[in-house]
């Protein structure tokens, strides 16, 4: 029972574990174009996730978020600056020791923008600043649309690879900021029907991920990309997932206590800075990359990272409620 327990509460993770396995052994049902037609099917759905963002996203807890600029400079600067600068570090050695592909696919993880729901829900959980927290992984997300296209060109064309970036800011605003904006629009008339159907909306991006990478690596099936991939490279993957995370999430730490932030701030701040968005980072791939058959390899990094940063995030969180509640307690007997 606690074995059925555990993956009930992990069913996301195990979801696209079962459809990668799929893929490898059903490459012709999910690949694009395919009988499934996944590539026209995922594309409505990502529009109606972010449809969804729109409806959800509270025009007066953004407000309640705008004044504390210091919070959103820190949070946006580890975002868009220190995570890329560990591909400017880095990246010769990504290329030397791996296959192009996986390489240029911590350089795109290092590039997207934070998460939303999950960073606000960890700041919430470690009693942040859920406000601060609202602002600023909507305003990630915004103008990740702008900037993560930027860098993968700024990033990439070094290298030799080819990208329109205009053509890719618009395909992208189309494809996630247009649904948002009428979510927002429509957000007095359909909140309450949402808010009643929390359970099954909360899920619905969950959902069309696990479809997004089914259709990614049925592609790569296809193309015989996973030919040139070893153990120890995933291996090698994970580790540098791990080290990537451990050193952004305690250097944040370290940098908001040195800036004097409150610790709800600095809770904000970790949940914020450090993650990077699953939800929105596969479908700007498959606008950015487009029909590249190696889009299963660069996605690996941003899937690999995404579950390890939940889980070491979750566990981070526990802390900061614990240390809220104690502080508490001192200032309550006091």
């Amino acid at each position: 029972m606690k074995v059925l327990e555990k993956l009930k509460k992990e069913w996301f993770i195990l979801g696209m574990m079962v459809a990668i396995a799929l893929a490898i052994v059903t490459p012709n049902v999910g690949k694009t174009d395919g009988w499934l037609r996944l590539d026209i099917v995922t594309s409505l759905g990502i529009a109606l996730v972010f449809f969804l963002h729109g409806l959800g996203l509270s025009p007066q807890a953004i407000k309640a978020g705008l004044s504390n600029w210091k919070l959103h400079i820190y949070v946006q600067l580890a975002t868009f600056v220190v995570y890329p600068l560990l591909w400017v570090i880095f990246g010769d050695q990504f290329l030397a020791f791996m296959p192009a592909p996986l390489a240029f696919g911590f350089c795109y993880l290092f590039s997207l923008p934070s998460t939303v729901s999950s960073s606000v829900t960890m700041t919430s959980v470690g009693k942040g600043n859920v406000p601060g927290a609202i602002f600023n992984a909507s305003l990630s997300s915004i103008i990740g649309v702008f900037i993560t296209p930027a860098l993968i060109e700024a990033f990439m064309g070094l290298q030799g690879a080819n990208m329109n970036f205009w053509e890719a800011v618009l395909d992208i605003g189309k494809l996630l900021l247009v649904p948002m904006a009428l979510g927002q629009l429509l957000r007095p008339y359909l909140v309450a029907w949402t808010t009643r159907h929390k359970a099954i909306v909360g899920k619905l991006d969950k959902y069309v991920i696990i479809l997004i990478v089914y259709n990614a690596f049925c592609d790569s099936v296809i193309n015989g990309i996973w030919t040139q991939f070893s153990t120890r490279l995933l291996l090698l993957s994970i580790a540098i997932c791990i080290v990537v995370l451990l050193i952004m999430v305690h250097g944040i730490q370290w940098g908001a206590r040195c800036c004097g932030f409150e610790l709800s701030d600095e809770v904000a701040a970790v949940f914020c800075g450090t993650k990077k968005t699953l939800a929105a980072g596969i479908p700007m791939a498959k606008v950015i990359f487009g029909s590249d058959p190696n889009l299963g390899m660069l996605l690996l990094p941003i899937m690999l990272y995404h579950p390890l940063q939940i889980f070491y995030c979750a566990m981070i969180a526990n802390r900061y409620a614990a240390k809220a509640e104690n502080k508490a307690t001192v200032a309550t007997s006091s």
